[in-house]
């Protein structure tokens, strides 16, 4: 198949993702993309297990992650906030063919992004348990809140091919969002990428990784005393 981002793949688990055209990657793991959503950041953070959960998210792209988060919330039947940034959003259309028959992807919230995809930015969404806000601008220079985050899902394309959201100082920056307690979670476990996390003063641990990747990592803000 075809879409206006690449290719459109699907994957080993049932789920689909997409080639950017802009990095050479795909969005989402080709080992199965729903699966990588759910392990490395819906587990990863602890999002699955939180009663509230206050989620920022960097690189929305084609909504895997917060769709994974949907369906945990809904089957628990708790309110979820969620935050997203997301530079070069795909058409509508990309977004619809994706999620089809997947899991989030009948929920109101998914429904009702998809109905004001591309009408400006920021979009918000509200529904009776959901607070969804996209904000369509550079994260690396967009205001973030401070002290926030139960979860925060750092999701750009690779250190390899988009560094401007791997460095020191933006990591720096993440780590502030965090709530004391949040976890932020990544697929990256590159030597310098857990550095910089753990010299912004967070608590960094590799985990197993999702299908077809050896390693990734959580990241705890810890509680003062």
């Amino acid at each position: 198949m075809k879409g206006p981002t690449g290719e459109i793949i699907l994957t080993p688990d049932g789920s689909r993702t997409a080639l950017s055209l802009r990095f050479g990657e795909a969005y989402g793991s080709r080992h199965g993309a729903a699966a990588h959503a759910r392990h490395v950041f819906v587990e990863g953070t602890g999002t699955h297990e939180h009663p509230a959960p206050r989620v920022l998210e960097v690189g929305f792209g084609l909504g895997a992650n917060f769709r994974a988060t949907l369906a945990e919330v809904a089957r628990r039947g708790v309110p979820l906030d969620y935050l997203a940034f997301e530079f070069d959003p795909v058409p509508a259309g990309v977004l619809r063919e994706v999620a089809a028959g997947g899991e989030g992807s009948r929920h109101p919230a998914w429904l009702a992004l998809l109905d004001r995809w591309g009408q400006g930015s920021p979009l918000s969404v509200q529904t009776e348990a959901v607070t969804l806000t996209v904000s369509f601008a550079d994260v690396r220079t967009a205001p973030l809140p401070e002290n926030w985050a139960t979860a925060l899902c750092l999701d750009g394309f690779s250190p390899a091919r988009n560094p401007e959201v791997w460095t020191p100082v933006f990591l720096t920056r993440l780590a502030r969002s965090l709530a004391p307690g949040g976890v932020l979670a990544t697929y990256s476990a590159a030597g310098h990428v857990r550095r910089a996390l753990a010299a912004a003063g967070l608590s960094v641990e590799k985990r197993p990784g999702p299908p077809g990747k050896r390693e990734c990592v959580r990241a705890v803000r810890r509680v003062c005393p």
